[in-house]
């Protein structure tokens, strides 16, 4: 039987569950690899524990083909809900897996959106009745379940939503109703997490459940100082903290925090994770406490300078990871030169530790201190085509040019794309009467139709 087909099989009509001699006769020279089950199910464990290390503190395996994340606290990381869906999906890509990712608010239902809705994700809004609208297969029931169902004339979720749950019961037993509940929120569904061996983790277990928020923030200290001395034994420093609270109604809170570099000072790591203490509900009782260190990397030993004459560096990686962990990661950068003379080319994003390269900024002409992400069309008044404008409007209002410098002409990279290859740009720096400069260019050389339209945009401003 078939398991599985690519898109190039499905093209040729082979689908899963279609008997292999028949799939041999339709496509002569098919290409047939033999089911691996153990193989799959290892490649899948080794895929959530890729996850766990890069996207969310809980992630279990979601057999057979598919991974569960509670990703509550952990996508403003990577830019929101939709960028974190996205990245996931394009790294998945990117190695040759075919993958669909959707965020709600439970398993049940991101399982079914992720399978049926997704083109490639989707983030369900709170309450959307998107999962009323799915096959009754959506609700992780088995097939022939879903057979009996449809013979009795229910096909979806919102049919099987609609019957008395007495006679459903009944008939097919406990695991329909407890899907759907599930699948709405009525029932919770935990996640058993990841583990593997090669992780630094350490753990405490309460004899009585605690909760005050005190409490929490106490025995965070002792397990960071428990983590840091297995960390060191290891020769290792931390550069992601994940601290999971075992809840005593089977759920799990979690936080994660992340640094610049490999860390493993008491002190650092636990204002890190403390910060974000606020954030768990502790619920009727915390009754395990996990702290683990997903990802990790060799700590380097650096000498300290006993030169006085010396001024110290000084060290902003704990600046750094205050405000990359409450403002997320992607915000927190540094700017440096990139070869290109086009200005939205002539800088790159660093990581804010990140060593600058050798390049320096170019000092023939200055440059605003805010680039605009778009240039933005301006209305100007200018007494010679080929001269700065004596007026101008832009976002509504009106200003008179006193003073301009300028042009500096800038022409297209060619060896992009074509249609750069006559593009040209006339910019000038220009003052207005309240003394606020700005960066304005203008499309084209005045001579040549196909270099520009002669139009006037705004691109910058200085400080």
């Amino acid at each position: 039987m078939v398991i599985a087909s690519d898109a190039a099989a499905q093209a040729q009509r082979l689908y899963p569950g279609m008997a292999a001699t028949q799939a041999r006769a339709l496509v002569p020279d098919l290409v047939v690899h033999d089911h691996d089950p153990i193989g799959d199910e290892a490649g899948l464990a080794e895929l959530a524990l890729w996850a766990l290390r890069r996207y969310a503190p809980v992630v279990a395996a979601d057999p057979p083909d598919g991974l569960v994340l509670d990703a509550t606290g952990a996508t403003h990381r990577h830019g929101g809900d939709e960028a974190f869906l996205a990245d996931m999906v394009a790294r998945a890509s990117a190695v040759g897996l075919t993958a669909r990712a959707a965020m709600a608010d439970t398993w049940g239902s991101a399982h079914a959106l992720a399978r049926h809705v997704a083109r490639p994700t989707l983030v369900a809004d709170r309450g959307a009745p998107l999962m009323a609208l799915l096959p009754t297969g959506a609700l992780r029931i088995a097939p022939p379940m879903v057979a009996a169902l449809s013979r009795m004339g229910i096909d979806t979720v919102a049919e099987v939503e609609a019957k008395p749950r007495a006679p459903l019961a009944l008939r097919f037993g406990p695991e329909l109703t407890r899907r759907l509940d599930q699948a709405y929120g009525r029932t919770a569904e935990p996640i058993d997490p990841v583990e593997a061996e090669d992780l630094v983790q350490v753990r405490q277990v309460f004899a009585e459940p605690i909760g005050a928020p005190e409490t929490l923030a106490r025995y965070t200290h002792k397990l960071v100082e428990v983590l840091c001395a297995a960390l060191e034994t290891r020769g290792l420093g931390a550069l992601k903290l994940d601290l999971r609270f075992h809840r005593v109604d089977n759920r799990i809170e979690a936080i994660r925090v992340g640094t610049a570099k490999p860390v493993r000072n008491v002190r650092r790591m636990n204002r890190l994770l403390c910060d974000k203490l606020e954030t768990v509900d502790p619920g009727l009782g915390v009754e395990i406490m996990v702290l683990t260190a997903p990802v990790a990397e060799p700590l380097d030993w650096r000498p300290v300078a006993t030169d006085l004459t010396i001024a110290p560096v000084p060290d902003v990686a704990d600046l750094v990871d205050v405000l990359a962990n409450r403002f997320g990661a992607r915000r927190l950068y540094r700017l440096a030169p990139a070869q290109s003379d086009v200005p939205e080319r002539s800088f790159r994003k660093l990581a804010p530790t990140e060593d600058t390269r050798s390049e320096a900024w170019p000092r023939r002409w200055p440059r605003p201190s805010r680039l605009l992400s778009h240039p933005e069309p301006i209305e100007t008044v200018a007494l010679l085509p080929d001269q700065p404008p004596v007026s101008f409007s832009w976002r509504g209002v009106r200003r008179r040019v006193r003073r301009a410098d300028g042009p500096e002409r800038i022409f297209g990279e060619w060896w992009r794309r074509d249609g750069e290859l006559d593009a040209v740009r006339d910019y000038f720096q220009l003052e207005d009467e309240a003394g606020e400069r700005f960066w304005v260019f203008r499309r084209g050389d005045g001579e040549r139709a196909v270099t520009g339209d002669l139009s006037w945009y705004l691109h910058g401003l200085f400080g």
